[in-house]
């Protein structure tokens, strides 16, 4: 057996996850479809473990058997296998890896809900009562001291990707509550939950489960160590590994890539936003008269239907989470930030 292809392997005793997070509030990320993804445990920023960490080897005649929760699952045996011709992983590495992995029974019960019966149309109050979890006076005034507190790294990101101030801040608000909200899900085990015990998706969470692997090899971290959504979303913005691997940047040129930092997070947010076509000072939406075209949306108040015309930047924001009242929230949350901030 060859020695490790990867950046660590550290002893690490199992984590007791607390499985309360199905009826908390929702909580969304950049790249995961239809998600409803719920949690409200406030987690302290997760401390990766530097590349320079000495790592452990095996002698070639070590056999490391995969034992655990996942021991006869031939489909990740599979996957093992893909990760070690594919991109060099050491078979002994992730069968030890692998056979500390828990599965999540709420990670399951999340991803599979009661099946619904077609296109469901806005019910009256539905928006009004999503817009109450973000339009609130503690998230307006958080957000404030979250522009107050990280201004450098907001206009250098702003003027750098093009993006407006106010909608960096609003999607970190809608996001983690300005980095309040981490989520305290083990991302490593909630993908293998997702990738070899649900079967609505498991494609999907299969991919991310690999960039995850690879994104902790390139970015030196322990696999077990970050903390997020039980979908697999991570730091300030939320962003899926596939996200991280592609849009994460390192802002503050420190040598790598950390969206539990806020530095990182704002330049990852909006290189995200850039790279999917946002315009500087665009108009996002504008309130409008009941139409039956692609670009008017109807959302349902308190005492009636809204309906709102959108525009490209509006677009934008639905590519972070494909929901209407998700980027109306983020919109509004911006808009009200700023007038305050200003």
């Amino acid at each position: 057996m060859t020695n490790i292809a990867y950046k660590h392997l550290l002893p690490i005793t199992l984590v007791s996850l607390i499985t309360g997070c199905a009826s908390d509030t929702v909580d969304y990320h950049g790249d995961y479809p239809n998600n409803v993804n719920q949690q409200t445990v406030v987690a302290p920023p997760p401390k990766p473990v530097q590349p320079s960490v000495p790592q452990p080897t095996f002698n070639n005649n070590d056999v490391v058997a995969l034992t655990g929760n996942y021991a006869n699952y031939p489909a990740v045996q599979q996957f093992i296998q893909h990760m070690v011709k594919t991109h060099g992983f050491s078979e002994v590495y992730l069968n030890s890896l692998f056979s500390q992995a828990q599965s999540l029974d709420y990670v399951i019960r999340l991803e599979n809900p009661e099946p619904t019966h077609g296109p469901t149309k806005p019910k009256i109050g539905s928006w009004t009562r999503y817009r109450s979890q973000f339009l609130t006076e503690t998230h307006i005034n958080n957000g404030v001291e979250f522009w107050r507190n990280n201004a450098d790294a907001i206009a250098k990101a702003s003027a750098t990707y093009g993006v407006d101030p106010e909608y960096i801040v609003g999607i970190i608000g809608v996001e983690t509550f300005f980095g309040k909200n981490f989520g305290k899900t083990c991302i490593f085990d909630a993908l293998t939950t997702l990738a070899f015990d649900t079967h609505r998706r498991a494609p999907y969470f299969t991919e991310e489960l690999e960039n995850f692997l690879l994104m902790t090899k390139e970015e030196g971290y322990e696999p077990r160590q970050p903390k997020g959504s039980w979908a697999g979303a991570m730091g300030y913005g939320q962003f899926m590994p596939s996200s991280f691997r592609k849009l994460a940047v390192d802002f503050d040129n420190n040598g790598r890539r950390d969206l539990w930092q806020p530095y990182d997070a704002i330049g990852s947010v909006a290189h995200y936003f850039s790279q999917h076509g946002w315009q500087l000072h665009g108009v996002a939406t504008r309130p409008t008269q009941a139409e039956d075209a692609p670009d008017v949306i109807e959302l349902g108040g308190a005492t009636g239907f809204e309906y709102w015309r959108i525009y490209d930047n509006f677009k934008v924001i639905k590519k972070y989470n494909n929901s209407n009242k998700y980027a109306m929230a983020v919109h509004q949350l911006a808009q009200a930030i700023k007038q305050r901030y200003n």
